[in-house]
C-alpha cells in the first residue's frame, strides 16, 4: 500500500506552531479538530507532532501497537519531578514496576481506603456547615482551595498511614505545586534554560526538588526501619504494599529510589488531578440543580443516614454517570504524548521514526463524531446504551492499554463518595465564569468561586 504524508498545518518561521499553542492550547486544538477529520502536522520549533483525531487510530497507538510507541519529550520534562515511575518509565522496567505496584489497587485493597475517604469528606462538610452557619445558612467557598486540602488528606492517609505528620505532608504538597508550575512553563516553552544554569527558576526547582525527595527518604527510612525492628508489624497502607511486595521472578524488591518514585507519582496523581475533577464537578452542579436533585435523590435511597461502603458505592449508578460525564468535559489528564520507536502506518499515513504522535481527551471527549451537543453536561451520556453506541476510545480520562491509570479505581471511587455525602447536605450555586487552565492538569484559572448553602431540613 502506497503511505501518504500526514498534511502539514503551515506555521511561522522557526517557531513553527508553538506560539498559538503555548498561549491558548485548548482553542487552538479544537480549530484544528474543526478543520480537519483524522490526523494532521504541526511543528513545535524543531518537533514534528502529528495530532490524532481519531478513536480508532488512538486505540492502535495505545492498545494495539503499544510497544512501537514510547513517552517522550513531555514524559522527560516530567521525570524532572517523578523520576523513572510508573508514569514516566517504559519497556521491562516500567512492566516490573506496574506488576509490583498493581496489587496495591485491587479491589480487596480499595476496599479498606473507603473509611478514610469517608472520613475526610466528613471532616470536609462540617468546616463547611460551621463556615455557612457563621454566614447565616451560605458561604462562598474557595473550590479548588477546599478540594486541594481534602484530597491531600485522603491521598496522605491512604499512602502513608494515620500517623503520618501532617506538617511534614503540607511541606510536600508546596513543593510539589512549585515544581508543578515550573514544569508547566516548561513543557509549552520551546526554548529553555538547561537546568544547570543558575537562574533563579532553576534554583527554585533544585530547592523545591532537594527538599521533596528528603521528605519522602525519610519517611521511607523511618519505615523500613519499623519493619527491622518489628518484621511482624502492620501498617495498612500503600507504603507498606509497596515496601513488601517482591518480584516473582527474583525475589526483589523496590530500591528506595524505585520507592520515591512511585511514591511521588501516586501522591501527585492521587492529589492533584482529583482535586481539580472534583472542583470541577462542583463547578457544573453549580449550575445543574436538577442533576443535583436526581444525586440527592439517589444517596437518599441506597445510603439513607448511612455513609457509604465498599458495597453500596457499586449502587449510587447516577453518582457515577455524574463522574464520568465530569471527567468527559474536563479530564485532569488532558493531553497525551508519544514518540515513534521505528517507522509507522496509521491507515493509509506515514509517521517516520522519532516523530511525536499527540492527542487530547479534552478533543476527543468534544468530538461531535462520538458525543450529542458535547459542549452540554449531560450525565445520560453513560447510559448503558450510550456507551455501546461510541468506540470504546472516545472516552479516555485514564487513558488506555496496558499503560491505562493504575489508580484510576480509586479516584473514581473517592469522587463517588465525595459527591454522593456533598449533594445530602448542601446546595450550590454557580458565582462566575470559570476557564480551564492546560497546565500539566487541567485546573480552573483561580479559586473557583462557589456559593454553598445548607440543605435545608
Amino acid at each position: 500500500m502506497f503511505l501518504k504524508k500526514v498534511p502539514v498545518v503551515k506555521g511561522v518561521f522557526f517557531f513553527g506552531h508553538a506560539l498559538e499553542f503555548g498561549r491558548d492550547p485548548l482553542n487552538f486544538l479544537l480549530k484544528l479538530q474543526h478543520e480537519n477529520e483524522r490526523i494532521v502536522q504541526l511543528r513545535i520549533v524543531y518537533l514534528n507532532v502529528n495530532l490524532l483525531l481519531n478513536a480508532e487510530d488512538i486505540k492502535y497507538v495505545l492498545q494495539e501497537h503499544s510497544k512501537a510507541f514510547i513517552k517522550g519529550r513531555a514524559y522527560r520534562v516530567l521525570g524532572q519531578i517523578l523520576g523513572n515511575g510508573m508514569l514516566t518509565s517504559h519497556g521491562e522496567f516500567w512492566h516490573r514496576q506496574r506488576k509490583l505496584a498493581q496489587p496495591a489497587f485491587y479491589k480487596q485493597r480499595l476496599a479498606l481506603l473507603v473509611d478514610i475517604m469517608n472520613d475526610e469528606t466528613m471532616t470536609m462538610i462540617k468546616r463547611w456547615e460551621t463556615t455557612i452557619e457563621q454566614q447565616n445558612g451560605s458561604d462562598i467557598l474557595a473550590m479548588t482551595k477546599e478540594m486541594m486540602a481534602t484530597t491531600l488528606l485522603i491521598v496522605t492517609k491512604s499512602l502513608f498511614g494515620v500517623s503520618i505528620d501532617t506538617n511534614q505532608i503540607a511541606h510536600i504538597s508546596n513543593d510539589i505545586d512549585t515544581l508543578n508550575e515550573i514544569l508547566s512553563v516548561q513543557m509549552r516553552t520551546p526554548v529553555r534554560f538547561p537546568m544547570w544554569i543558575p537562574t533563579k527558576v532553576n534554583q527554585q526547582f533544585k530547592a523545591s526538588s532537594n527538599r521533596l525527595n528528603a521528605v519522602i527518604q525519610e519517611i521511607i527510612s523511618t519505615r523500613r526501619n519499623a519493619i527491622k525492628i518489628n518484621p511482624e508489624a502492620q501498617f495498612d497502607d500503600l507504603l507498606q504494599m509497596l515496601i513488601t511486595a517482591k518480584d516473582e521472578d527474583t525475589n526483589e524488591q523496590m530500591t528506595d529510589k524505585q520507592l520515591r518514585d512511585e511514591i511521588v507519582t501516586l501522591f501527585i496523581a492521587g492529589h492533584e488531578t482529583t482535586a481539580m475533577a472534583m472542583s470541577w464537578a462542583m463547578y457544573l452542579l453549580s449550575q445543574h440543580p436538577e442533576i443535583v436533585q436526581k444525586m440527592r435523590s439517589e444517596s437518599q435511597e441506597i445510603l439513607g443516614e448511612n455513609l457509604p461502603n465498599f458495597e453500596n458505592i457499586r449502587q449510587l449508578t447516577y453518582t457515577s454517570q455524574v463522574v464520568s460525564e465530569v471527567l468527559r468535559l474536563y479530564p485532569p489528564a488532558w493531553a497525551i504524548s508519544r514518540q515513534v520507536m521505528e517507522n509507522q502506518n496509521i491507515g493509509e499515513y506515514l509517521i517516520p521514526a522519532k516523530e511525536q504522535v499527540f492527542f487530547s481527551p479534552y478533543l476527543l471527549h468534544r468530538n461531535k463524531a462520538y458525543w450529542t451537543n458535547p459542549e452540554e453536561f449531560n450525565p445520560d451520556n453513560f447510559l448503558p446504551e450510550q456507551i455501546k453506541q461510541r468506540p470504546s476510545y472516545a472516552y479516555l480520562p485514564f487513558g488506555g492499554g496496558p499503560r491505562l491509570c493504575i489508580g484510576n479505581n480509586f479516584a473514581l471511587m473517592e469522587m463517588q463518595i465525595m459527591l454522593a455525602l456533598l449533594v445530602k447536605y448542601f446546595d450550590f450555586e454557580k458565582i462566575e465564569e470559570v476557564f480551564p487552565d492546560p497546565q500539566i492538569t487541567l485546573k480552573p484559572k483561580g479559586n473557583m468561586p462557589i456559593k454553598v448553602s445548607r440543605l435545608k431540613k
